[in-house]
């Protein structure tokens, strides 16, 4: 395992955590490092009930993140409506939807090829 990977994971882990922390949902990790021209390795997604929801989701992972590792998002959009946010970590891409709208968009379908883990909640 290189270096780089290993930082990945344990920025997978933060992410995971700062999603959980806030109660996110339906958390999907979509692995797109075998799939050409891809812009990152991962995608992770999950969803709020709400628009307050997904800023506090996106809050917990900046926070989680930049607590930890001192690191934070290269760019982040969607923070005006909170509808869909994303937070690019350069390797690592999060998106955080309101259901409707991860339902409208489906990225999933969209990158079929890439391997998906779906992350189980105990709330």
């Amino acid at each position: 395992m290189n270096k780089d990977s290993g930082r990945t994971d344990q920025l997978i882990t933060l992410i995971l955590k700062g999603i959980e922390d806030a109660k996110g949902q339906q958390i999907d990790i979509l692995d797109l490092r075998e799939i050409e021209n891809t812009v990152c390795d991962y995608f992770i997604i999950c969803n709020g009930t709400s628009n307050t929801q997904v800023n506090a989701i996106a809050n917990s992972v900046q926070k989680v993140v930049s607590k930890e590792v001192n690191e934070k998002p290269w760019h982040v959009e969607g923070t005006d409506n909170s509808e869909w946010v994303l937070m690019d970590y350069v390797n690592v891409v999060v998106h955080v939807f309101q259901r409707h709208i991860r339902e409208y968009y489906d990225i999933e379908s969209l990158w079929g090829d890439a391997k998906v883990t779906s992350i189980a909640t105990n709330y």
